[in-house]
C-alpha cells in the first residue's frame, strides 16, 4: 500500500508509525544525527505532489537548522528517500566529496541535472554506505547554513 493512501491529508503519522512503515533502523539514525547533530528539529508537511504517479504525494518528514532546510524525508515500504540539495556554493566541495561516496550516490549525482540553486539529489537510503553519504552531503549543507 503507498503511504498516501495509508495517511492521508488528514491523517497526520506518529513517529512510531513511520518508522513502523519505513520498517529499517537508517530512518532513526539519520533522524538520531540530525537532531544530535545540528539540533534540527523535525517538522511534518503533507505534499500533494502528483509527479512521477504520486510518489512524492504524502507526508514528509523535513528538518532545518536556523530556518533553512538541511534535507526532507519521505517515507516508503522498506526505505526513505532523503531529498538533499546540494547548492551551487557547495558544488565545488560535492564535486570533491562524491568520487568517495557509494557508486549509487555517486551514479545519481552525475546523472542529476543542476540548476540555478545547484542540484537536488532525491535519494534512497537502502544502505548503511548510501546512509554514511547523506550524512556527508547534510554536513555540506549545514556548513553553508549559519
Amino acid at each position: 500500500m503507498l503511504w498516501s493512501e495509508l495517511f492521508n491529508s488528514g491523517h497526520e503519522p506518529l513517529d512510531k508509525e513511520i518508522r513502523e512503515f519505513v520498517g529499517t533502523p537508517l530512518w532513526d539514525n539519520l533522524a538520531d544525527h540530525l537532531q544530535q547533530t545540528y539540533n534540527a528539529k523535525s517538522k511534518l508537511f503533507y505534499s500533494c505532489c502528483s509527479m512521477d504517479k504520486d510518489f512524492w504525494k504524502g507526508w514528509n518528514v523535513k528538518y532545518k537548522k536556523s530556518g533553512k532546510a538541511l534535507c526532507t524525508l519521505y517515507p516508503k515500504q522498506g526505505y526513505f528517500v532523503a531529498l538533499v540539495n546540494v547548492g551551487a556554493k557547495e558544488s565545488t566541495e560535492a564535486d570533491l566529496l562524491i568520487p568517495l561516496c557509494d557508486e549509487y550516490t555517486q551514479d545519481l549525482y552525475i546523472q542529476t541535472k543542476s540548476g540555478t540553486i545547484g542540484k537536488s539529489l532525491a535519494i534512497n537510503v537502502t544502505s548503511e554506505n548510501i546512509l554514511c553519504d547523506v550524512k556527508e552531503l547534510i554536513a555540506l549543507r549545514a556548513g553553508r547554513v549559519q
